[in-house]
């Protein structure tokens, strides 16, 4: 005969926390180092052209990214730097250095952005090549390349944003290496045999009787 019971099974599941901070922990750490390289790989890249006119004709110039601004380099590596400090810290520290990957992100897109329409870098290089102070570039093109770097700036402030919200449910870096405040045990030395020559002789030198009892 089977019995019936009324007493629910207990299920085994994983806790929603620690699972939502494995996964945060995993995106940040993808979007902040792949946003950081992107950022620094776009900013080398040319992001402008034009030509200027010189007395032999038009005189073809490019501009690369640190050309027009440095800017985005710049906060890539700030950002890039706040993601692994964010796990050297903790509790407002933390809280801190995740908001300063988070504009790291915001800045690096905004200035990417402004980037991709000015016309100063190629100016500048117009009015070398043209020995005339005031000369300007003609026929000027833009490359995808800022909207490149905005797009990792966009990968940084993602992860920003994901260290603000999860990141007290990460591990600290440096707590497998702090002390957890117990005291460590002093290692005892073995008494000394009293049946040494060297202990007979200390002993001797202290005035001590070695043979009595």
């Amino acid at each position: 005969m089977e019995y019936v019971t009324a007493v629910p099974h207990p299920r085994s599941e994983a806790p929603g926390p620690a699972r939502s901070g494995r996964r945060s922990l995993a995106l940040a750490l993808l979007f902040g180092a792949l946003g950081a390289v992107v950022a620094l790989l776009a900013s080398r890249q040319g992001w402008s052209e034009g030509t200027a006119t010189v007395a032999g004709g038009d005189f073809p110039l490019s501009a690369k990214g640190g050309d027009v601004t440095g800017v985005p380099a710049s906060l890539a590596i700030v950002g890039l730097a706040a993601l692994v400090a964010v796990f050297a810290v903790r509790r407002a520290g933390r809280f801190l250095v995740a908001g300063l990957l988070a504009l790291s992100g915001a800045g690096t897109v905004v200035s990417a952005l402004l980037g991709a329409s000015d016309t100063s870098a190629l100016d500048e290089k117009a009015a070398q090549a043209s020995g005339d102070s005031g000369a300007t570039v003609d026929a000027m093109t833009h490359t995808a390349w800022p909207y490149v770097a905005a797009a990792g700036g966009v990968l940084l402030l993602l992860a920003g944003l994901l260290a603000l919200r999860y990141g007290r449910l990460w591990p600290a870096m440096s707590g497998r290496y702090e002390r957890d405040g117990t005291p460590r045990p002093r290692k005892t030395r073995a008494p000394a045999d009293p049946e040494r020559p060297e202990e007979i002789w200390k002993a001797l030198d202290r005035g001590e009787d070695p043979t009595g009892a």
